[in-house]
């Protein structure tokens, strides 16, 4: 088996507004198409916008990676800050990670801190961790083993991708047709189609119980014969019956197990030599411990899988199962964004990795947005990397992947939340704080000055900036500005004008219509704006009210989850054709009142 390495030359992100040669394969009924020219709205990115360039990973600096070495080095602190009890956190998250980050293809932080091993087991009766002695403490390490828990998932995936683009499967073939028993007791799932298993609308349960059978053969049967929760296609359920399922039926197909076809279709080739099922005794050392698990006839469990199903399973499932390290979840999250390829090994067609992060259910919700297997666009844990096409998942052991084509940015972060107890907590916090600094490194350069102001990234806040005019503009008073943002779409940005001598009047405050336009795109606003806008500089313009005093921008955020924050540059405010306030000429832009804003370079 090769072994992987971070060697190699770095590409660069590229975005186009074509569709490439080669015919993609179809997607799902209800994808919408991309935006077009004239279309109203913000812009957006979709699969078909993103051009892939290969890299390998390797180790270099910040600047090397264009982003921005003050908060490259505020990410591992900020995953540290977890070890701890907090706010709000009577516990610990974990007791230690493994966190890598990456930017085109070169790695800029590769840590490791706490324990993969502390506790000897977790008293129920009085919520309280039983610690091993210190010296059988071990120390987490860059090479440590992980129960990858539901990322096992995406290896399902992208095998039964890859089977598609290879002609073995259909996509929109029934179940059934590859796997008879899947519908024998029960014909209300005969219509689910194999792509349902992966977007998670087949209408399965999430979740049961597998240890009252007595063998893998019952276990299965039991799987197939559960009855539907809702008429496929309907809602979306994440369920861990669709990837048993899902493995089930490859091995029906190719007559071989999971286990083997994960092997020979993504980590041999890859060179990710330790990842895989059922962890032989030889690197038991080097694994994570879980969690104390006696209803499972196990004490601390490390070594075996976690997850109940995959323990009765055999260690071996479609929804969970898989063990590795942070350098290999790397290559595999490497291997998507390069659009499917790692070290001249091609696991997927460029067209397959886009359909695979393609949102399947546009219509089911934001919780739904999922391609073929991949998350999208999940602040919960993406934070402030995330977009319409930034991609990954979580487990519930405590790791994550997250992989951003447009940034071309990395984040694998790996923990035992559950060691010693899952009751702890699964509050994804801890995941989305080495996220948002690693999206915050990404420099935003400014549009037209030196400096543009900064909104910042703080929770529960109310930032504002006021620009105070020298005199009331009596009429054909207007406002332009250059605009980039990317936040939370709870987290709003207001432009407002006042005609009030007093500015802290904030009943005198109204909004101010906007006309904003990017390229191809415009559209208009009340005066407010959120969420996505494609990550780049926007035109702004509105008309002010006859005799209005200020104008400012108020940005509100919630209590917990970010994106990168709002910026403002050549801001202007006319009297007709006249300028009375222009921010890049210095005396003026000295006059701007800023309360939780700052002037950035980046």
């Amino acid at each position: 088996m090769r072994r992987r390495q971070f060697l190699g030359t770095v590409g660069s992100v590229a975005l186009a507004t074509g569709v490439g040669p080669g015919s993609a394969p179809a997607l799902a009924a209800s994808a919408p198409a991309p935006y077009g020219p004239g279309l109203d709205g913000p812009p957006t990115v979709t699969p078909d916008d993103l051009r892939f360039r290969p890299r390998t990973l390797r180790r270099g600096s910040p600047h090397r990676a264009g982003l921005l070495r003050a908060e490259v080095e505020r990410i591992v602190p900020a995953a540290e800050e977890y070890m701890r009890p907090g706010p709000d956190r009577p516990n610990p998250s974990h007791p230690g990670f493994v966190l890598l980050a990456a930017r085109n293809g070169v790695v800029v932080e590769h840590a490791a801190r706490g324990h993969a091993l502390r506790y000897a087991s977790w008293d129920a009766a009085t919520g309280t961790a039983v610690e091993l002695p210190r010296d059988q403490w071990v120390d987490m390490a860059t090479d440590t083993i992980f129960d990858m828990a539901s990322i096992s998932k995406l290896f399902t995936s992208v095998v039964l991708v890859s089977l598609a683009e290879k002609g073995r499967l259909d996509l929109d073939s029934p179940v059934a047709r590859y796997l008879p028993p899947f519908d024998a007791s029960d014909p209300a799932k005969s219509p689910i189609v194999v792509r349902q298993l992966v977007n998670h609308t087949s209408g399965m349960k999430a979740d049961m119980d597998l240890k009252p059978y007595p063998d893998h053969e019952a276990r299965m049967a039991a799987v197939y014969a559960e009855p539907l929760k809702d008429k496929p296609g309907e809602r979306y359920t994440y369920s861990d019956l669709n990837l048993i399922t899902a493995g089930a039926l490859m091995q029906e197909i190719t007559g071989k197990g999971l286990d083997t076809l994960v092997a020979e279709l993504i980590t041999e080739p890859l060179g990710m030599s330790d990842t895989g099922y059922n962890p032989p005794d030889s690197k038991l050392e080097r694994v994570a411990a879980t969690e104390y698990m006696p209803w499972t006839g196990r004490e601390i469990v490390r070594g075996t899988v976690h997850d109940e199903k995959a323990y009765y399973l055999g260690g071996v499932a479609g929804h969970a199962g898989i063990f590795s390290t942070a350098a290999d979840m790397a290559v595999f999250g490497q291997m998507v964004l390069n659009g499917g390829t790692y070290g001249g090994h091609r696991v997927l067609g460029e067209e397959w990795v886009r359909a695979m992060i393609t949102n399947e259910n546009p219509d089911l919700g934001p919780e739904a947005a999922r391609g073929l297997g991949w998350q999208l666009d999940q602040r919960f844990y993406m934070d402030a990397l995330t977009s319409p096409v930034t991609t990954g998942h979580t487990g519930y052991t405590g790791p994550c992947l997250v992989a951003d084509p447009i940034d071309g940015t990395l984040l694998v972060f790996m923990a035992n939340r559950v060691h010693p107890t899952r009751n702890w907590g699964t509050v994804s916090d801890y995941r989305r704080a080495p996220a948002r600094h690693l999206a915050r490194a990404v420099p935003v350069r400014p549009a037209v000055a030196r400096e543009a102001w900064y909104s910042g990234q703080r929770d529960a806040d109310t930032a504002t900036l006021r620009v105070p005019l020298e005199k009331a503009v009596d009429k054909k008073a207007s406002l332009r500005f250059r605009l980039w943002y990317d936040t939370q779409s709870t987290d709003v940005c207001t432009v407002e004008a006042t005609t009030s001598a007093k500015p802290d009047d904030d009943a005198s405050w109204q909004p101010v219509p906007l006309k904003l336009s990017a390229g191809r795109w415009s559209w208009e606003s009340k005066g407010d704006f959120a969420g996505f806008s494609a990550r780049r500089w926007l035109n702004a313009q509105g008309e002010l009210p006859d005799g209005v005093t200020s104008v400012r921008w108020r940005y509100v955020t919630d209590k917990e989850q970010q994106g990168r924050g709002v910026y403002l540059d050549d801001i202007r405010v006319l009297s007709g054709a006249r300028p009375v306030f222009m921010s890049v000429r210095p005396r003026d832009n000295a006059r701007v009142r800023a309360d939780g804003w700052k002037l950035s370079d980046n």
